[in-house]
C-alpha cells in the first residue's frame, strides 16, 4: 500500500518539536544557505526543493534571503493543491527528474528528507536531473541502512552509505559535509582537506 501524504502525515512528521518542528528546520536552512554562499561567493538568488512536502523551506529561505526564487515540487497531491499557488509548488515524481528541467541551473538544491524513500530505479533516473540542476549546492538530507533515526521508517530503503556516494559521485556530485554536496560545477572548487 502507497503511504498517503496528506495533512496528518506532515503534522505527524514535520511539525512536532522533537522530530521536526521550526527551530531545527531554520538551522538545516541557515547551514544550507551558508553553505551555498560560502562556494559560490555570493548571495543565492535561487532554490529548487525536490520533495518539498508543504513547501516549509520556503518562509525560513525567505527570511534570510528575501529576494530567493523558490520553486518546489512533490508528489503530494493535497501539499500542491493547499499550497501550490502561495508557494510556487508543482507535481512532480523524484523519478520525473529523470527528463524534467523546470528551471536554469540554481544556487540551492534541497531534497531534503526524500531519497531514501524512493526506490532504486527510480532514483538513480532522477539523480541525473538533479545533478544538472546543482548549479552552486546541493542539500541532500538521507539516511543510509547504518543511521539510526527518529522519523517515518514506512517505505524506507536500506541502501548503505556507500550506494549514496557511488550514485551521487557518478552524476558528477562531490561530498561537502553536513548533507551538503557541490553540483558538478563546484565540485573543483573544494580545496583537498575539503573533500570528504
Amino acid at each position: 500500500m502507497d503511504k498517503t501524504y496528506d495533512a496528518a502525515y506532515f503534522q505527524r512528521w514535520y511539525r512536532r518539536a522533537d522530530i521536526g518542528g521550526s527551530a531545527r528546520l531554520a538551522r538545516k536552512v541557515a547551514l544550507a544557505v551558508a553553505t551555498a554562499e560560502y562556494y559560490l561567493e555570493r548571495p543565492i538568488r535561487s532554490v529548487l526543493d525536490i520533495g518539498c512536502g508543504e513547501g516549509a523551506w520556503r518562509a525560513p529561505l525567505l527570511k534570510l534571503r528575501p529576494k530567493v526564487q523558490y520553486l518546489g515540487f512533490d508528489s503530494s497531491d493535497y501539499a500542491v493543491r493547499r499550497y501550490g499557488r502561495t508557494r510556487n509548488l508543482h507535481m512532480a515524481r523524484f523519478g520525473d527528474f529523470a527528463w524534467l528541467r523546470p528551471c536554469a541551473p540554481v544556487d540551492l538544491l534541497v531534497c531534503s528528507d526524500v531519497m531514501h524513500y524512493v526506490p532504486d530505479r527510480e532514483l538513480r533516473a532522477g539523480l541525473a536531473g538533479v545533478a544538472e540542476l546543482a548549479g552552486g549546492v546541493a542539500f541532500l538530507e538521507t539516511f543510509a541502512a547504518e543511521d539510526e533515526f527518529d522519523g517515518d521508517h514506512d517505505g524506507f530503503q536500506a541502501r548503505p552509505a556507500r550506494w549514496y556516494r557511488r550514485e551521487l559521485a557518478r552524476h558528477g556530485l562531490q561530498p561537502a559535509g553536513s548533507h551538503c554536496w557541490l553540483g558538478p560545477a563546484l565540485a573543483g572548487d573544494a580545496a583537498a582537506l575539503e573533500r570528504m
